[in-house]
């Protein structure tokens, strides 16, 4: 072979290995876009999910629709079984008085959409309360701002269910056998107490008459009846007037 023929065959092999490396080259490329688009889909199902659980806390609720809520979500970071303070600024003996915070403690219940459970209507209607400022709240001893207490009538009013079935249902307060309770289960749980509070001798009440969530529960019963027991962490009901703001 010559030297031009050698030239030639040289200068031909080092094209086609360009034009081959030329080809390649978008190919590599190509193969980073499952990457990327995997990258994406992690971090897009990672922050979903984050926000989500941030969607089941408190501190959501306090920043996107309902405001101010600071002091209610003072009641629900407190540990259970312990002195503490209620949604008011006011001391309680134990935090089990509120139902905010031994709901917490209790894995099932654990935030607060497991008893808020919302409806877009009501998600809609408090979006635009919010939005304009057209809510209630009373100011507390303290100085601070808070929405007005709800009770079970307004809680379950968009969700076409009786007060009683908030909270006797097969996930909340149940029997040993799964079935939901119901007001003879609660006078038979109640029976040894010297005056059954569950027992309504003046017509029917509402749970959330007795049972508060974010400050001491009362028993209603001690507005007349001096023997009422109060449990630890209770109000009679004469206390509790004293200690909600005016």
């Amino acid at each position: 072979m010559s030297a031009d023929e050698t030239k030639v065959e040289a200068g031909a092999e080092a094209t086609a290995k360009d034009s081959s490396t030329k080809e390649a080259a978008p190919q590599k490329k190509k193969k980073k876009w499952p990457i990327v688009v995997g990258i994406v889909a992690v971090v897009l199902i990672a922050a979903g999910a984050g926000f989500w659980v941030w969607h089941e806390q408190p501190s959501f609720c306090n920043a996107i629709c309902h405001t101010p809520m600071d002091p209610y979500n003072a009641t629900y970071d407190q540990d259970a079984g312990v002195a503490g303070i209620d949604k008011y600024g006011n001391e309680v003996a134990s935090t089990n008085g509120m139902l905010a915070v031994t709901h917490k403690a209790n894995e099932s219940q654990s935030t607060c959409m497991s008893c808020h459970v919302p409806q877009i209507s009501e998600q809609i209607t408090e979006g635009i309360n919010w939005v304009t400022g057209n809510y209630e709240v009373v100011k507390t001893k303290t100085g601070a701002l808070v929405p007005t207490e709800r009770g079970l009538d307004q809680l379950t009013a968009a969700r076409g269910i009786a007060p009683e079935a908030f909270c006797l249902n097969e996930a909340c307060h149940a029997n040993d056998d799964g079935t939901a309770m119901t007001r003879k289960d609660l006078v038979a749980a109640t029976a040894d107490m010297e005056r059954n509070p569950h027992l309504e001798p003046h017509g029917e009440t509402n749970c959330s008459d007795c049972h508060k969530a974010h400050r001491a529960s009362v028993n209603a019963c001690s507005q007349c009846h001096q023997d009422a027991d109060i449990p630890e962490g209770w109000l009679s009901f004469k206390d509790a007037n004293e200690v909600a703001p005016a």
